[in-house]
């Protein structure tokens, strides 16, 4: 039977003893609330269906999430873009101080208003998918009984697929910065990182992502097949992916060991070094028109990433005339509507087949 005590401070505790369970305690602000709570805890033990909830209240969302990196984050693939998002979980105390059990979808929904007008709608969807993933872990991992408060809470649209090419014009002006930073040290030593450059040509030659770039070793390199395994993929298959010869002269000018990487660097240097690349391939680039006193091209260099070149190299599968299931054996994507995003082809190469087409009927 529950019984109801006025604290110093005004506030009502209820308390819920019977046999079979552990003592139950809550307080409250008005004395209504504690006898509402109090027949709900009554009526799930009645039922057979209650839950001890105190874990749940009294476990933070930071302490959950801490939890979570070192169980669950530290065994996956895409460990560091996972951490990013933790990070900002932890740096949100209006979140990261509550318990589980405080939070709630409004908390959640509201989140998610005020977040899209900052960033993408992609970023909000893992942000928001990292803390539904946690709460599931804890309820059915940890023993925590605790609701998702993210099953009711409607996800931002997936949005357009990113369908961004690297031209011609900007695949020369970042190769070449990324050749020559013009980065020096005290003693007049360039900088410059020397895998940069490579790992650019190789991925544009081979459509790898770039962690499978970066995991490659010259052990898994054959030359004579002219292949490359990598034997751990995003998707946790193996690949055997052909190189063609310009893969195969990066692969050449490249200093050679008997083991180990191929590039020699980490996933932190080299997303450093691209983003300086990047920067000054676009002074270059308007350095060049102000000289020549030509227009600027608005989107030249802008929002560009490594991965582009992933979906740059596939596109430009398709436009050599490779079919869709030769291009998933390189890509490594399982299905052809996966694929599918990656098949924009520009207009002009449209428009260039279709004069061949219609110049091949008009002759026959």
């Amino acid at each position: 039977m529950a019984t109801f005590e006025q604290r110093e401070s005004g506030w009502w505790q209820a308390k819920i003893r019977r046999k079979g369970h552990a003592t139950q305690s809550r307080t409250f602000e008005k004395k209504v609330d504690a006898e509402t709570w109090a027949r709900k805890i009554e009526n799930e033990m009645d039922r057979g269906v209650f839950q001890d909830r105190r874990e749940a209240e009294t476990t933070t969302l930071r302490t959950a999430l801490e939890r979570y990196e070192r169980e669950v984050t530290s065994k996956k693939k895409a460990q560091r873009q996972e951490k990013s998002f933790i990070k900002h979980w932890l740096e949100r105390k209006d979140f990261a101080e509550k318990s589980l059990a405080g939070l709630k979808s409004s908390d959640f929904a509201s989140f998610r208003d005020a977040r899209l007008k900052i960033v993408s709608t992609q970023t909000v969807r893992h942000e928001l998918k990292l803390i539904a993933h946690l709460f599931n872990i804890a309820a059915k991992e940890w023993g925590i009984a605790v609701e998702n408060p993210l099953r009711n809470v409607k996800m931002p649209s997936q949005g357009k697929s990113r369908e961004r090419r690297l031209s011609r014009e900007e695949e020369r002006y970042l190769l070449s910065a990324a050749e020559n930073s013009g980065a020096v040290d005290k003693d007049g030593k360039s900088r410059a990182n020397p895998w940069i450059a490579p790992a650019i040509r190789f991925a544009l030659a081979t459509a790898m992502r770039q962690g499978e770039v970066l995991m490659l070793t010259w052990k898994h390199i054959d030359k004579e097949k002219r292949t490359a395994t990598l034997e751990d993929t995003k998707n946790g298959e193996r690949r055997v992916v052909p190189l063609s010869p310009s893969a195969l002269a990066v692969l050449e000018a490249l200093p050679r060991t008997l083991r180990g990487p191929v590039f020699a660097t980490t996933q932190e240097a080299l997303a450093q070094s691209w983003k300086r690349a990047v920067k000054r391939a676009h002074r270059l680039y308007m350095a060049d028109c102000e000289e020549a006193g030509t227009e600027v091209d608005p989107d030249f260099m802008t929002d560009l990433h490594f991965h582009d070149l992933r979906h740059e190299a596939i596109s430009r599968l398709f436009e050599l005339g490779l079919d869709a299931m030769t291009v998933s054996e390189i890509s490594g994507h399982k299905t052809l509507q996966m694929l599918k995003r990656y098949t924009h082809l520009s207009k002009a190469d449209v428009a260039q087949r279709l004069a061949m087409l219609e110049s091949l009927k008009a002759a026959s």
